[in-house]
């Protein structure tokens, strides 16, 4: 009878977190229609209009040719090219920007502003990425790993000043949560703000959206054709990405620990459950070894 009921819970949280698994992306679905729909419904009409404006001030101009010559700059966009300037904007495909690209990669970011457009650059991108992607994991793991190390340093350094462990614990966590904070995403927003015109709102989207692994691609650092960005800017950048990313999926990490810690003091029988599904599969493959 015991067991029986503890299967229902189970059932019934797992009904839970489905129910509030879509209810969530049905709501983001609804908010971001209401509040996207009609700046893009306004912008397609202003773009019609702009258009209308361009045959009647250009007259030697058809309809057909207009629309021809915006699939040339659609086409241009799509390969990474700026269609605003001319042919002396800086390459996309420069060291520092190749070095970020590359870290776009194996990060699984993404951003889509640009990609490989011969076939060879596409097949290498295909077998970089498999073999990039489980070496970022590893890298960013043991960089987790190291982390968690200074983080037991610097519980332990202030055992001798505050002698109750879990305050210990406690304050530790949320100096480490507010210094990554401070470095990794209050003080890179201001920078990006500062280089690339945006307001600190924008910067701080941007940030939020690289290390989220997101990746929209409607900001990116070092596109803007009329700045002149030093070298190792986007280098820096991607470098930034990798460090960031560690520090947010050891935060990430624990905060999945103190749900769990919480969902098993609310409910104690997931752990007990959690331990006989543990001993049932190590007996089936205790079972298989032996055939």
């Amino acid at each position: 009878m015991a067991r029986f009921q503890l299967v229902q819970v189970k059932v019934s949280w797992t009904a839970l977190l489905v129910l509030a698994h879509f209810t969530y992306l049905l709501l983001g679905a609804t908010i971001f229609q209401i509040l996207e729909r009609e700046a893009e419904s306004n912008n397609r009409n202003h773009f019609q209009l702009e258009k209308l404006n361009f045959l009647a001030n250009y007259t030697c101009l058809d309809g057909p040719a207009l629309e021809k010559f915006v699939k040339v700059i659609l086409y241009a966009w799509e390969k990474g090219v700026n269609p605003s300037g001319n042919s002396t904007n800086p390459s996309n495909w420069d060291f520092g920007s190749s070095f970020f690209f590359a870290g776009t990669v194996v990060t699984t970011i993404g951003y889509g502003n640009l990609s490989p457009s011969t076939v060879s650059g596409q097949v290498f991108c295909v077998f970089y990425a498999l073999c990039g992607i489980p070496l970022n994991l590893a890298f960013l793991k043991q960089l987790g790993k190291c982390l968690t190390i200074h983080l037991g340093r610097l519980e332990r350094g202030m055992v001798a000043f505050v002698p109750h462990k879990r305050a210990v614990e406690a304050l530790a966590v949320s100096l480490f949560f507010i210094t990554g904070s401070v470095l990794l995403l209050v003080i890179p927003p201001l920078l990006f703000s500062y280089v690339e015109g945006w307001t600190y709102g924008e910067g701080f989207y941007f940030a939020f959206i690289t290390l989220s692994t997101i990746g929209f691609g409607d900001y990116v650092v070092g596109t803007d054709p009329g700045k002149e960005y030093i070298s190792l800017y986007r280098s820096l950048a991607g470098i930034w990405i990798i460090f960031a990313l560690a520090w947010l999926a050891l935060i990430l990490n624990m905060g999945a620990k103190i749900m769990e810690n919480i969902v098993v003091l609310t409910h104690p029988g997931f752990k007990k459950q959690e331990e006989e599904e543990e001993e049932v599969s190590s007996s089936k493959l205790e079972d298989v070894s032996k055939i």
